[in-house]
């Protein structure tokens, strides 16, 4: 049986192997998101800067169930209008690791939908 720290780690490690390839750029920011259990986040990060451009999350928009998928695609929805007030139109989606399933996907293509492209 998997330990759940060991889970973790191996998320983290594969998060670090993408991140040698994915780097967001003042042109194309990267789309960073996050998952737990209860909630979800999303950053829009300048790697040349180290500085986060627009942050959203299911806390920060209050929702009452904020770890599931229609969660999500609000989030999605949210982060995408943010970029756009920012003028950010194209970014590079950072998964985090995370398998692109469910809630992970939810973001992506309610992203998608509300005009960020990648």
């Amino acid at each position: 049986m998997i330990q759940k720290k060991d889970r973790n780690l191996a998320r983290v490690r594969r998060h670090k192997r993408l991140r040698q390839k994915i780097s967001g750029t003042p042109e194309c920011p990267r789309l960073s998101v996050f998952k737990s259990n209860a909630n979800i986040h999303c950053q829009i990060i300048d790697d040349t800067k180290g500085e986060t451009l627009v942050a959203c999350s299911s806390v920060s928009l209050k929702l009452k169930n904020g770890g599931n998928i229609e969660a999500a695609k609000e989030v999605g929805t949210k982060i995408a209008e943010l970029a756009k007030a920012k003028n950010i139109e194209n970014v590079v989606f950072d998964r985090g690791g995370y398998v692109y399933h469910g809630r992970i996907k939810a973001v992506a293509e309610a992203a998608r939908e509300a005009g960020l492209k990648f």
